[in-house]
């Protein structure tokens, strides 16, 4: 048997599994308490057997730092993420914190040491490199919690460096007729003039077949993308539902591509090659798929060559983004088409775009309110009476001739605003002492 249950008390399980032999030929066995039902328990003790299974299965109180990571990226992060997700992980873990963190016994780990790494990362690295660090320890010590390795996430007691946000550059459409004038003799072109009139991602428009452009509807769906890792080129499903979409297109780029099919259908012709639906829109010279680097390496020389150094291929995305909302498109719309998550992430990223359509808000808000108007007539009644009570002697409370003079006083002045101080008190008339008998 290699694992068992006991329950110890109410709501307290016990797990015993079998680990191995020790150097010294006697078996070895893990114990571990659960808290909670027997079926909690029981997913714990599936999960310790299954760890051992693969090998990566380590006692928790000798468990390193170093071998935590290797195991998270092993069993969760390589099941449950894709493949660039893994590489980028992998990448920090081996050159980063392995080497800084890697000798630390888990449960010895405190916000101490993590913070004083921080500190010493950034004085070679840049802010926004240490916090994806910082992202990824803390995404890993947040699963030790779950497996029962940890009480607490120590990096949730850190404060990371906070990365400065890049001003993000767009063009003007100006600036994207320039573009487009120095583009238009590149082979590259069409790709060029898609992203900017579509909003795709770069993987996404190298990943485009033709089954997938609907020229008669209008509309793109984006169903594939194509990435390069360690030197190939792989086609793969989008990340996210949000990513699998059908984008709208305009008339224009839906004629432009009309005529860019007829060329590559003359093209593929010549070459005795039939042009298929599952084909590529973009190719490379020799019909291969466009390599990434290729195309970003190109389109640096063409916004060189037209003085609009600093511009990457990714900003031409946002340049879709900005002018959409320039001309008053709303902001779900656009969401939609660039596959995000959630509007109010939209709202955020272009966020300066909108605050500095302000003015134009005001201008129509302006159009539809009236003018005000000055110098307004003014009336001079006193819609508001004002009663002062006063009076030299005592009030007696108890006589209903002062009481009801009194009332009398005071209606009759709130017919006509207020006279006199003396008017209002009781036993006088119009500034003329009152007889009280009658």
């Amino acid at each position: 048997m290699r694992g068992s249950i006991r329950e110890k008390s109410k709501g307290s399980w016990q797990i015993q599994i079998y680990t191995g032999t020790g150097p010294d030929g006697k078996p070895r066995r893990h114990f571990e308490t659960v808290r909670g039902r027997k079926g909690d328990a029981q997913r714990r003790l599936t999960e310790l057997l299954s760890s051992l299974d693969k090998g990566v299965y380590t006692p928790p109180g000798r468990l390193t730092v170093a071998e935590h990571l290797k195991n998270w990226l092993e069993g969760y992060v390589k099941t449950n993420c894709s493949q660039r997700t893994l590489d980028g992980y992998q990448s920090i873990i081996e050159n980063h914190l392995i080497p800084a963190l890697g000798h630390v016994q888990l449960k010895h780990l405190t916000a101490q040491m993590i913070q004083s790494y921080y500190g010493k990362a950034c004085e070679t690295l840049s802010a926004r490199t240490v916090h994806h660090q910082h992202r990824v320890l803390s995404q890993s010590l947040k699963y030790a919690v779950r497996q029962g390795y940890l009480g607490r996430n120590p990096a949730e007691l850190v404060d990371p460096p906070s990365p400065r946000k890049k001003a993000m550059r767009t063009l003007t459409p100006f600036e994207v007729q320039i573009l487009f004038e120095n583009a238009q003799d590149n082979y590259y072109y069409p790709v060029i003039y898609t992203a900017v009139s579509t909003g795709l991602r770069q993987a996404e428009l190298l990943g485009l077949r033709w089954r997938d452009i609907d020229l008669y509807m209008l509309s793109i769906s984006v169903s594939q993308v194509l990435y390069k890792r360690k030197g190939i080129c792989e086609f793969k499903e989008p990340k996210t539902e949000h990513s699998r979409r059908r984008v709208a297109m305009t008339p224009k780029l839906a004629l432009f591509l009309r005529g860019y099919r007829e060329e590559r259908e003359r093209l593929y012709h010549e070459l005795g090659k039939p042009l298929t639906l599952d084909g590529l829109v973009f190719t490379g010279v020799e019909g291969k798929p466009i390599d990434p680097g290729v195309l970003s390496h190109n389109f640096a020389r063409i916004v060189k060559r037209a003085g609009l150094e600093g511009v990457r291929f990714h900003d031409l995305r946002h340049t879709f983004a900005s002018l959409m909302l320039m001309k008053g498109a709303k902001p779900k719309v656009i969401s939609e088409a660039l596959g995000h998550s959630s509007v109010a992430f939209t709202m955020d990223v272009y966020s300066h775009i909108i605050s500095g359509m302000q003015e134009d808000a005001m201008a129509l808000l302006d159009e539809v309110l009236p003018a005000g108007v000055n110098g307004a007539k003014k009336n001079n009644a006193n819609l508001t009476p004002t009663y002062v009570i006063m009076s030299s002697k005592p009030w007696n409370l108890a006589s209903k001739e002062r009481s009801s003079v009194g009332r009398a006083a005071v209606s009759k002045t709130a017919g006509r605003g207020f006279e006199s101080s003396r008017s209002c008190q009781p036993g006088w008339r119009n500034g003329r002492r009152a007889s009280l008998r009658g």
